[in-house]
């Protein structure tokens, strides 16, 4: 029996997304699990909630990586291939860094693994692994596999049940890896599949792991309509455009929406457009939040520091805004130029890259040049605008009064606030 272990290496002790207990399990890897011979035996390590055994031999690893990750993914594939296990990378940054993969790697996958895992099984059981596997266009997703969640460490997890209706996004934003991995496209997979899928599932909370859940509008309030039967309390990702859609916003509320993640990244409409964002509009979003609130439904705000128009006033701004919209729970980032992006193409060619250590890019640490402050002022705004978000005060005015979603917003807080003070904690003991 052929045995493959496919792991995601954990996060930098310094960063945020290492210590927050507000976890859910990588789809990629149980769909990837799934796409395995029947004959297989696979398993799932997630080194965020289980250690990696590098004395195991199994008969191939694969390892998903993203930027931030790949320092460590590189030290556990090395691990493996002194032993002479062989290792296969896939994930955005090996796509978008293939060469520097490669040298860590038996095989690297570019792009999307679905139409080539095969292929790579096959050619590793014949001692014939290529150095590189690309599928040729994009995969539908017609007749995908149901993911193995009995793979999973299940106790690990906030939640286990995480879907896929759509991949990619419509648009095209500057700063995003997922328009140059999934190739500008916007797929959708059979709601009859999705439906199926639904049914196999143990408990009745989802997460909806696309990028843009109503990236196509009939499509989403297809999808809504047949949801609805199914009582589910569900969570995804969103453009705010939806805020101005009173029809998608009642079924989104009819079929279970208790929270939505939502990029509305600045407060400028100057840094929008320079970011290929302007379908964002900055004036709109008080009455945006009103009427998702209205409909019973919280959101994840995400907002980015580091723009080419942010002074040091910006911190104050934002926090200001997350509070008074009232913004159920609020994600913070700098701005990072990952490998792959035209941002990172644009601040390379302007030498304005500080470093490309990739454990730095977890959008926590600075690694460029601003415009208007220094990088310093950077560092220190972002956190202490996080000190402030998750402190006790803030999140009793943005949560204060009743809503449906409180079971999903109060923890997500409460374990940001917890993460945040374990990862300042982390660097004080630092010398």
């Amino acid at each position: 029996m052929t045995h493959i272990d496919l792991i995601i290496p954990k996060w930098p002790d310094g960063s945020l997304w290492s210590k927050v207990v507000f976890r859910f399990p990588y789809l990629s890897l149980t769909t990837l699990a799934a796409l395995c011979p029947p004959d297989c035996r696979v398993r799932i390590i997630d080194e965020n909630v289980d250690s990696v055994d590098l004395d195991a031999s199994p008969d191939l690893v694969g390892i998903s990586l993203m930027t931030p990750l790949a320092p460590r993914g590189y030290a556990i594939a090395d691990a493996y291939r002194r032993r002479g296990i062989p290792v296969v990378l896939g994930g955005i940054h090996p796509t978008m860094m293939p060469e520097e993969a490669s040298q860590h790697a038996d095989a690297v996958v570019l792009g999307e693994a679905e139409g080539v895992w095969a292929h790579v099984i096959e050619d590793r059981l014949a001692n014939r692994l290529q150095p590189f596997y690309r599928a040729s266009g994009y995969s539908p997703l017609t007749a995908l596999p149901l993911a193995r969640r009995e793979l999973l460490n299940r106790k690990a997890y906030f939640f286990v049940n995480t879907l896929q209706t759509t991949r990619g996004c419509p648009f095209d934003c500057d700063f995003c890896s997922v328009t140059q991995f999934y190739g500008n496209t916007y797929r959708m997979r059979p709601i009859e599949d999705v439906v199926r899928e639904i049914r196999s599932l143990e408990g009745r909370f989802v997460f909806f792991v696309d990028d843009n859940i109503v990236g196509n509008r009939a499509y989403a309030a297809e999808l809504f309509r047949r949801l609805i039967p199914y009582r589910l309390k569900w969570a995804s990702q969103s453009a705010i455009t939806i805020g101005k859609d009173p029809e998608l916003l009642g079924l989104a509320e009819q079929s279970g929406c208790m929270g939505l993640f939502i990029g509305f990244e600045s407060l400028s409409q100057d840094a929008l457009k320079a970011m290929g964002k302007s379908f964002n509009v900055v004036q709109t979003y008080r009455d945006r939040i009103e009427r998702i609130h209205d409909h019973g439904i919280g959101i994840q705000g995400s907002f980015i520091f580091g723009t080419d128009t942010d002074t040091v006033d910006i911190f104050d701004d934002v926090v200001r805004f997350t509070e008074d919209a009232r913004l159920d729970a609020a994600i913070y980032s700098i701005l990072t130029p990952f490998p792959g992006t035209r941002l990172y193409e644009r601040m390379k060619a302007d030498g304005r890259i500080l470093s490309e250590e990739w454990a730095r890019y977890d959008m926590n640490h600075v690694v460029f040049r601003p415009r208007l402050m220094s990088p310093e002022a950077l560092q220190l705004g972002f956190s202490r605008a996080y000190e402030r978000l998750y402190s006790w005060p803030s999140i009793v005015k943005r949560l204060i009064g009743w809503r449906r979603n409180m079971q999903l917003f109060v923890p997500m807080n409460i374990g940001f606030r917890r993460a945040w003070q374990e990862v300042m904690d982390h660097h004080r003991s630092i010398p």
